[in-house]
């Protein structure tokens, strides 16, 4: 497991829109190890993206048969992963030279989600090594996209009709330490671009020009504070209990430190409670900018990356939470209790298309973070869980 983790992370399968090629290396090197286990099916539903060298992003399906077909146990997880960020603040290994050491392998991606795309892979083998024949036929995919949106993977499958209404999905893709976190819930999804534009000066002459830069913080700013405070609710399902608004990437402007900016961009990662209708936020965010407008004449355009209402809450009692607990509490001995999260998983789209899903995997959530690891013991762990919750 550690071997076939380590491989996969030595691919950095990173998104066009953060510079990189997509997951078609990484899919061909996972193809590979598919092809050992014993597998009765594989598949392969590439989406055509022409921003990548290969114009493919590829989403990979494997199976292994059943005593019945009816209702099959699908697990989800993603094959690409985030840059490596602010490359200095790795201090272990780089970050895509993973790096093994005690119970930990550290690297980008290692976590999330190779950590529990390795899992489901050894849960089957270890089935299909035992001669044993799951209840219900066992369904991993590995998809594209799931980063920046997922349009290119989950919901490019979903529009193939190959899931069921009464399949049972597990998306391990978050968590706790204690493995004992079932999430039912998840967070509205709102990505947004602020661009201002101002004109162009030299820095020592600011008079006559309208700095977009100084626009642009004044813009984050009071978008900050107005958001916390219109939607500023607690709810302790979810954890984080309550909205967050954050500031994070900002684009290049000019190249000159003596040069007064006439644009510039920012972004924010919004995650919303369910009880806020997003359009509410958006109606918010435009009034804030529409009055920054009117005090500086600057121009400003409001752009969505992302924007997803909330899919409704899965019953805590739906068949794949209750299976999924009787799992825990045979090969962990704990009853695992649910909540919400903040949103922006593949279980939020199946969810949205009628289809149960629930998300569960032992992660010590240092996903995005410099220095990110697996627990080795997290990832044989989970495999364990897996293999049990087929046979249940």
């Amino acid at each position: 497991m550690v071997s076939t983790l380590t491989e996969l992370t030595r691919i950095p399968a990173v998104a066009p829109e953060n510079g990189g090629d997509g997951e078609t290396q990484k899919a061909e090197k996972l193809m590979e190890t598919l092809g050992k286990i014993g597998f009765d099916k594989t598949e392969r539903f590439d989406a055509d993206d022409s921003r990548v060298s290969s114009g493919k992003r590829p989403n990979l399906l494997a199976y292994l048969n059943g005593e019945s077909d009816g209702n099959r146990l699908w697990i989800v997880t993603h094959l690409d992963v985030v840059p490596a960020g602010e490359t200095s603040a790795w201090t272990k290994t780089a970050p895509f030279k993973p790096f093994v050491t005690g119970n930990l392998v550290i690297g980008r991606g290692c976590e999330d989600n190779g950590q529990s795309l390795v899992a489901s892979i050894f849960a089957a083998a270890a089935l299909h090594n035992l001669g044993v024949k799951p209840k219900h036929t066992l369904a991993l995919a590995f998809v594209a996209d799931e980063e920046q949106g997922s349009v290119f993977g989950i919901q490019h499958l979903l529009g193939k009709e190959l899931f069921r209404k009464e399949d049972l999905v597990i998306v391990p893709d978050g968590g706790n330490a204690a493995g004992s976190f079932i999430e039912v819930s998840e967070k509205s999804l709102l990505w947004l671009r602020i661009r201002t534009f101002g004109k162009q000066t030299h820095a020592s002459l600011p008079g006559k020009g309208l700095n977009a830069h100084r626009i642009g913080m004044q813009a984050a700013v009071e978008l900050d504070k107005r958001l916390h405070e219109r939607f500023g609710d607690r709810d302790e399902f979810f954890d984080v209990p309550e909205s967050t608004f954050e500031p994070t990437k900002k684009d290049a402007n000019v190249e000159a430190i003596n040069i007064v900016p006439g644009e510039d961009s920012l972004y924010f990662d919004c995650r919303v409670l369910p009880k806020y209708d997003i359009e509410e936020v958006i109606a918010e965010i435009k009034h804030v900018l529409t009055d920054i407008e009117a005090k500086t004449d600057a121009t400003i355009k409001l752009e969505f990356i992302q924007k997803q209402q909330a899919p409704k809450t899965l019953d805590g009692d739906a068949e794949v939470v209750t299976l999924l607990k009787q799992a825990l509490k045979r090969a962990r001995g704990f009853d695992a209790s649910v909540g919400g999260i903040g949103g922006g998983s593949c279980a939020a789209y199946f969810r949205k298309a009628g289809i149960p899903a629930a998300l569960w995997s032992t992660v010590d959530e240092v996903a995005h973070q410099p220095n990110e690891y697996c627990k080795i013991e997290n990832m044989v762990a989970d495999a364990k869980t897996f293999s049990l919750l087929a046979t249940i």
